[in-house]
């Protein structure tokens, strides 16, 4: 594990080419392809990857792609991660959304924890749990979309479609 490669700056922000000088070009392509081998040559790519493309929407140089490239590769596959951008809570990792009367259940079950136990317990976010609770004393709780998640197979499809997938 090399850390301090994948939390290189220019990783973390990928300039446009047309923006940087040559000399900048090449440090940015050599530094993604040194990332790149290494990630492909991971035991664990190919979780590594699903988990970034469909669960958690994270930055940076992550399963050797780029945050555009798995904004690209959600696109193809019709998926959405959204992201928990509130100040009450982090993003809910895996599992996707969090149903209205899971929560309301647990609020019944647990009449005095505070929303953010709830949120604990239920492992969302504070506002996702103050979200469900407002919208049922108001009567108008949210109707729950199930999206299936895709495959493994079909995430490593989506990745070899990639102008860059190259995998060791």
């Amino acid at each position: 594990m090399a850390p301090e490669m994948y939390q290189d700056e220019i990783l973390l922000s990928p300039p446009a080419r047309r923006d940087v000088s040559v000399e900048q070009w090449r440090d940015y392509v050599t530094k993604r392809a040194a990332a790149h081998r290494r990630c492909a040559g991971c035991s664990v790519l190919d979780d590594c990857l699903y988990r970034a493309v469909v669960d958690v929407d994270v930055s940076g140089f992550v399963a050797c792609t780029s945050e555009a490239e798995r904004r690209t590769m959600r696109r193809d596959l019709g998926i959405e991660v959204r992201v928990d951008s509130s100040s009450y809570g982090t993003a809910r990792v895996g599992g996707g959304p969090v149903d209205h009367a899971e929560v309301i259940g647990a609020r019944k079950a647990h009449p005095d924890e505070t929303c953010r136990e709830l949120a604990q317990r239920l492992g969302c976010s504070t506002s996702t749990v103050k979200r469900h609770l407002r919208q049922e004393r108001e009567g108008r709780a949210a109707a729950v979309t199930t999206i299936a998640k895709p495959s493994m197979g079909e995430v490593l499809d989506s990745f070899d479609r990639l102008d860059t997938s190259r995998r060791v």
